[in-house]
């Protein structure tokens, strides 16, 4: 495997996906700004969507990879049985989730969202809309499935490719929004749930020749389906726990009006790069790092750690610092057009500004994790994780009062550092982490190197200041390429400083 080949693979399709996604957030800003339909809609779609992220952004994978590939190992026979066994138990423990909670749907929004208790049109919309997103989580929960069978044998392009679905139908959708008007909250939510029925059917047919599903309801809960499903829930709340973070954000969010809307724009701009520079590495790294820590090869252990951990901080690093520095322009660039209006800027910009600080180490939590899972060791970051959690949520209500939704970002950045530096101490002394004698200097090159790409950045920035400016229409234009000229520029630095080799691209780990 090489780990640059297959992140760039996985990054690729996810780049594309995410890219579709700003269209079809941009439409959602102009067509529904940050009022009363945007809320519930985005209440509406959180929910699932968070679930989709927990399930199919390395989390599903974290638990799953590591014992299939262990069964892998024996037979193929014997990893379809497996996988067959926990598909059906899969199936049927969704089926019984989503009906219990469409029953429930009412208790299930005040739960999710106290603060539209108070407004009853809100809330009735968010019931309605919600209810008719939810069957994506049966959808999105198989697919997550599917993508893991992929991942485990190293096919990374379907899976990272899938979600592209999602973005081009809500995008189609949102294209005919001037005939819909406010019954364009209702086509939206169909479109998410027919967007995941799609995606299933995709990455089965990748799958099918890897993996010979048959449907048996007669559930098989041996030893191995138990260790599954026990390491199951700590890897979803451990290497899902900044998703987890900003779904207790958008709960408190709800208590302040436009607020979930703000920290879903700012929440949409940080996740491509964190897409490529965390999620990306740990999905790319878990198949082959289980499998050498299976055979006990230390050497290559600590070599595609060493450069996971390296690649993730010479893509977050300078990503975070461009977003500090850029906040306001890039959220008006993308998002500043028809109903999103300049107060909106200003507060999605803010949390943006804030999610920005914790960019490095939202990334670090998956790589971290996925160094614990490859040991089929899913309780200790589940632990740490849970801490975090806690640690969020006390300041996030503790401050609320006085800050307003701001706390939440800041909330989120400063538990996700305690997470990853956690996460670090613990794998330092279980010995199951070591730095290599390269990462250090590449480090410091990489610092240095991301901050001269900031200077260049900001002197960009004020260079295109009219044109970068609220009411200006054609600023994206302007934003993409000051962004690809800072880019060029922080790769060129690294690569004269030697921070990149080319060398990696065509090592093999």
């Amino acid at each position: 495997m090489n780990l640059l080949k297959s992140t760039g693979t996985f990054g690729f399709y996810t780049i594309i996906s995410r890219l579709l996604g700003y269209l079809r957030d941009i439409l959602i800003a102009i067509f529904l700004g940050t009022g009363l339909l945007a809320d519930a809609f985005f209440i509406a779609f959180r929910i699932p969507n968070t679930f989709r992220r927990l399930f199919s952004e390395g989390t599903f994978n974290a638990a799953f990879v590591p014992s299939y590939a262990s069964e892998m190992v024996k037979s193929k026979k014997q990893s379809n049985i497996f996988a067959n066994d926990i598909f059906n138990l899969l199936l049927l423990s969704l089926l019984s989730l989503i009906l219990v909670i469409q029953l429930f749907m009412p208790t299930f929004v005040s739960l999710i969202a106290p603060g539209f208790v108070g407004d009853i049109e809100k809330m009735e919309i968010a019931i309605s809309l919600t209810r008719i997103t939810f069957p994506f989580l049966l959808f999105i929960c198989l697919a997550s499935f599917f993508a893991a069978i992929l991942n485990s044998h190293n096919k990374f392009a379907a899976a990272s490719g899938a979600p592209i679905i999602l973005n081009i139908v809500l995008v189609l959708i949102l294209l005919f929004s001037t005939s819909l008007g406010d019954q364009l909250v209702y086509y939206l939510s169909y479109g998410v749930s027919i967007a995941g029925l799609l995606q299933l059917l995709f990455l089965y047919k990748f799958v099918s020749s890897h993996y010979s599903l048959k449907f048996n309801f007669k559930i098989k809960i041996n030893k191995k389906v138990k260790n599954f499903f026990k390491k199951l829930l700590p890897s979803i709340f451990s290497s899902g726990v900044t998703q987890i973070n900003i779904l207790v954000g958008t709960i408190i969010a709800s208590f302040q009006a436009s607020a979930v809307s703000y920290l879903y724009y700012a929440d949409r701009i940080y996740q491509i790069n964190l897409a490529i520079a965390g999620i990306a590495i740990g999905v790319v790294v878990l198949p082959q790092l289980s499998k050498y820590v299976k055979t006990k090869q230390k050497n290559k252990i600590s070599l595609i750690q060493n450069k996971a951990l390296e690649l993730s901080l010479f893509l977050s690093l300078p990503a975070s610092i461009a977003l500090i520095i850029g906040s306001e322009q890039i959220i008006s660039s993308l998002f500043g057009y028809g109903s999103f209006s300049k107060t909106s800027v200003l507060n999605s910009s803010l949390a943006l500004y804030y999610f920005a600080f914790g960019l490095p180490a939202f990334a670090l939590i998956k790589v971290f994790s996925s160094f614990f899972f490859a040991n089929h060791n899913t309780k200790t970051p589940f632990y740490i994780s849970l801490i975090s959690v806690i640690l969020n949520i006390f300041l996030s209500i503790y401050f609320f009062n006085d800050f307003g939704f701001i706390i939440i970002p800041i909330a989120t950045t400063i538990s996700s550092w305690f997470n990853g530096l956690l996460l670090f101490v613990f794998l330092k002394n279980k010995n199951l982490f070591s730095f290599n004698q390269t990462f250090l200097p590449n480090f410091v090159k990489i610092v240095f190197a991301s901050i001269i790409m900031g200077f260049m950045f900001q002197f960009l920035l004020n260079f295109f200041g009219n044109e970068l400016a609220f009411d200006q229409k054609a600023k994206s234009l302007y934003l993409i390429l000051s962004a690809f000229l800072g880019l060029s520029f922080y790769l060129l630095v690294c690569y004269f400083i030697k921070a990149f080799k080319m060398s990696d691209i065509k090592l093999k780990y």
